[in-house]
């Protein structure tokens, strides 16, 4: 493939709900553009986009895929995402990648949450977009007419119809850009010709509506309309072009993809009028900036890393300056390291074309860049440039896994290691404080990738399990205890005798009358809490010099186990305030037995109690489904705080237990017929109900 200059290139993301037809869009893309000889099906297993083995056992897409391909002498880089929510990562990835998107969607469902999920994704990358209903054979004309009203509500007033459809059952479309209209003969070429009456009088009020929404944002465009009564074809693509590049139009298409009825159109829009990669907003930058220059110094960023059988690890790359050869020496501005860039292609699924370079704004693969990965920025030595990270949500859904034979322990570490380098929305993590090691992700089909992929690619079974929860034990009020350790066995003994009390540690410590503080000290424990250490000792009944480090080690070891049910304990302040002391017997060994005695012993007294982690969650889903949504998280131990309207959806806010969010987005898929969806984040720390908390010691 030969080298597309900047303002050549467009760069577009597929995006939309799951089964709403963008793979089937994609691939009728490459045909029409000739890089395919007939189009696939994907309950064949025969796309372009979708030739993973997991995707056609599935027949749905997981990875987004890059196409290359020519159109009206522009290159349209397409990437076709997944529209099943445990696949977002892949959708904000791609949306780094691309300028532009397209929100399909399927005429018969309307707007859905993936829908609604990708328009977020879309407004925080400032991308232009434009949107296409699709599948128009399988439905009637009226279904049209609901979808671009659901558009309307919910994406505003800048949702602007260009096309309709040519009446039931037909294959034509009347395009009011234009004021033609287009009919697809099966198997031939397009025909343009004029407006059906019966469609005439609709198109020419969707025409003006067209050209008034044009000129309103364009105070030139708005005086050569008033002084024309109309705009030209070529002001009017001049009008959109400027307007959807500052998000201001987002025009509306129809189509079917499966048979390529309106996808020539759509990409004759694409080449024409969505804008190049050097008219919208930069990256966010760590530092320095980019401008889309083909003359400037290489600067390229890694939007995705995926590993191939056979090939190796590709490095998904945008060129955001100058110009990447083969053969070039890059820094890697995250690691320091100097990395070749042996060979470039141009990629279309699972199918490469070498080549040698590629121009500013161009999207590239290549292999085997050392030490490589998403999120890396490549530059020439001495330049500091960086492009901002991808941002990627946070997990929805969390298992503990482990090796499914003992000894496998490494090969599961190794491999999950690598899928997170490939796929970022999938977060690891090892707890030593409960010994469990957790993957969290986006849902319950998610976490299966993930064990497909260490199955078929890294050669280990994996076993997924309820992840333990991080309960803590913390006390309510003041607690003392006194302890002597006295051990004779012949020769020297052990003595030491320790008087302390434990409390919340609630703002700055207000000692009692009777208590000279000597010194304090706060250590923060390897959970995250923190323990306050105060020494009170006076008239040197303990040598505090030589054993007040012996105490705080005794103490803090049993801080990570409890005395109620052997969870960590959290947020309490020790005061060491009496004892005493053998001028032979005394040692260290001595003082730590003496502190975790007197400590477990005095938290005991000090009515402890046990602590849950609470999170404050979204949920989001049609309003139909709102009772339902409500019933289940009320027996969840929820705590709603509140319920609003967003567009044609409804959010409930609420604190839950983390405890009883395991699987939660399984369940709401079920309850909302997968129209559900939901987003936890960690708040607080309270005080487990008295029944859950016998149920916990019990079990301890």
């Amino acid at each position: 493939m030969k080298t597309y200059s900047t303002e050549a290139i467009r760069n577009i993301a597929l995006v939309g709900h799951q089964g709403s037809g963008k793979t089937m869009l994609a691939e009728a893309m490459m045909f029409n553009a000739g890089a395919i000889n007939r189009m696939g099906q994907i309950e064949a297993g025969s796309t372009v986009s979708d030739y993973h083995p997991s995707e056609k056992e599935r027949q749905m897409s997981i990875f987004s895929t890059l196409l290359s391909l020519e159109w009206n002498g522009r290159k349209l880089n397409v990437l076709d995402t997944p529209g099943y929510p445990d696949f977002a990562g892949d959708v904000v990835s791609a949306l780094r990648a691309a300028d532009s998107a397209v929100f399909v969607i399927n005429a018969g469902d309307g707007v859905q949450l993936g829908t609604d999920l990708a328009w977020r994704y879309t407004t925080a990358a400032h991308a232009p977009s434009m949107f296409l209903v699709n599948q128009l054979d399988r439905s009637d004309v009226e279904s049209f007419d609901e979808v671009v009203t659901q558009l309307q509500t919910r994406f505003g007033r800048g949702v602007t119809v260009v096309q309709i459809p040519g009446g039931s059952g037909t294959r034509s479309i009347i395009d009011v850009l234009i004021m033609k209209q287009i009919r697809f003969p099966e198997g031939e070429k397009p025909v343009v010709g004029e407006i059906d009456a019966a469609f005439k009088e609709r198109a020419e009020q969707l025409h003006n509506e067209l050209v008034e929404n044009i000129a309103e944002n364009d105070e030139d465009l708005m005086e050569l309309y008033f002084e024309q009564g109309e705009l030209t074809e070529e002001q009017m693509r001049k009008g959109l072009h400027a307007s959807m590049t500052k998000q201001q139009l987002f025009p509306v298409f129809v189509s079917s993809a499966t048979e390529n009825i309106g996808v020539s159109r759509v990409m004759d829009f694409i080449a024409n009028v969505l804008p190049a990669p050097n008219e919208i907003v930069p990256p966010p930058m760590d530092s320095g900036a980019v401008t889309f220059d083909a003359s400037a110094d290489p600067v390229a960023f890694v939007y995705r890393t995926m590993a191939e059988q056979h090939v190796g690890e590709y490095s998904f790359l945008k060129v955001y300056d100058g110009t990447l050869k083969s053969g070039l020496d890059l820094v890697n501005a995250q690691t320091g390291e100097t990395t070749r860039v042996s060979q470039l292609y141009a990629i279309s699924g699972q199918s490469r074309e070498s080549v040698d370079s590629v121009q500013a704004g161009d999207l590239v693969a290549a292999v085997k860049l050392k030490s490589a990965h998403t999120n890396n920025t490549l530059h020439l030595k001495g330049s500091d440039v960086v492009v901002g990270d991808i941002d990627f949500m946070a997990p929805r859904y969390r298992m503990a896994i482990s090796a499914a034979k003992a000894g496998e322990e490494d090969k599961v570490g190794s491999g999950l290691n690598q899928i997170h380098e490939e796929d970022p929305s999938i977060v690891i993590e090892h707890d030593g404080s409960l010994n469990q090691i957790t993957v969290g992700g986006q849902g319950e089909l998610h976490l299966k990738i993930v064990s497909y992929l260490l199955s078929k690619r890294f050669g280990v079974e994996v076993e997924y399990s309820a992840p333990k929860i991080h309960y803590r034990e913390t006390v309510t009020r003041r607690g003392d205890a006194s302890y002597r350790h006295k051990k004779q066995t012949g020769g020297s003994g052990q003595f030491a005798d320790i008087t302390l009390y434990v409390e919340p540690m609630k703002g700055e410590y207000a000692p009692p009358s009777d208590i000279k503080v000597r010194q304090t000290h706060s250590e923060t424990t390897p959970w995250g809490s923190t323990v306050e250490f105060i020494d009170a000792i006076v008239g040197g009944v303990i040598d505090m010099r030589r054993f007040f480090g012996a105490i705080q080690k005794g103490i803090m070891e049993a801080l990570s186990q409890g005395p109620v049910a052997g969870y960590p304990v959290g947020d309490v302040r020790v005061v060491v305030y009496d004892g005493g002391m053998h001028s032979v017997d005394s040692n260290e060994a001595a003082f730590k037995t003496a502190s975790v005695m007197a400590f477990k012993q005095a938290f005991l007294e000090a009515k402890p109690v046990l602590l849950e982690p609470i999170h404050t969650v979204e949920v989001t889903m049609p309003e139909p489904y709102m009772g339902d949504v409500l019933g289940d998280l009320n027996t969840r131990r929820a705590r709603i705080l509140g319920m609003t309207a967003d567009g044609g959806f409804q959010k409930i806010q609420a604190h839950v237990p983390e405890a009883e969010m395991h699987r939660y987005s399984t369940s709401l898929r079920s309850l909302t017929q997968g129209r559900g969806l939901h987003a936890a984040e960690f708040e607080s720390y309270e005080p487990v109900p008295r029944n859950v908390q016998e149920q916990l010691m019990a079990g301890a």
